[in-house]
């Protein structure tokens, strides 16, 4: 299986610096704009099935994108953002400043990276024995992606959890059972 993984588009709680976590923000007028773009920019790739978080801002993304088109959309919970517990709605900064200590241990009333790994495996699984040869999108958030660079190639989940990210417009995985 081919899975094209990108994240949400900007949501409101993004523009104010905000680790959304389980909470459920909108997109901003910017995020409505990525949104139709990333539609325009995946025109070409023969997408079978677009899978998304239920979040709120990735299902907008989605929608926007591909809710035109003949494309299925389908949200499934295993690709929510991981939940920061009591951390949820914090500063990113803050959240940023204390990731390292919830790669296996979970965020209070929360949980650990370790546990959307476990989620995020799940899906792959299922997913992988569902479209074969075919190419899913994905779009979830920034913890969904370090657990398939994690599950997908082999990088450390520390090391991913840990270090910094920068977006870019979507990332491919060869999916293999």
């Amino acid at each position: 299986m081919r899975l094209i993984y990108e994240t949400h588009s900007t949501s409101s709680d993004n523009e104010i610096g905000v680790a959304s976590g389980h909470n459920d923000p909108d997109l901003s007028a910017t995020g409505e704009r990525q949104a139709a773009e990333l539609g325009e920019r995946r025109v070409v790739d023969d997408i079978a099935i677009v899978y998304c978080s239920d979040s709120l801002r990735a299902r907008r993304t989605a929608e926007i994108a591909f809710g035109v088109g003949d494309i299925p959309i389908i949200t499934d919970a295993r690709l929510r953002e991981c939940n920061y517990g009591d951390m949820n709605g914090h500063a990113a900064e803050q959240v940023r400043a204390v990731r390292a200590r919830h790669v296996t241990q979970p965020f209070p009333d929360g949980e650990s990276y370790t546990d959307v790994v476990r989620r995020v495996s799940l899906f792959l699984d299922e997913a992988s024995r569902r479209h074969g040869a075919e190419t899913v999108l994905v779009i979830a958030h920034r913890a969904p992606h370090h657990a398939f660079e994690h599950l997908l190639n082999g990088r450390e989940l520390a090391e991913v959890v840990i270090g910094d990210w920068e977006w870019q417009p979507g990332w491919v995985y060869e999916v293999r059972l």
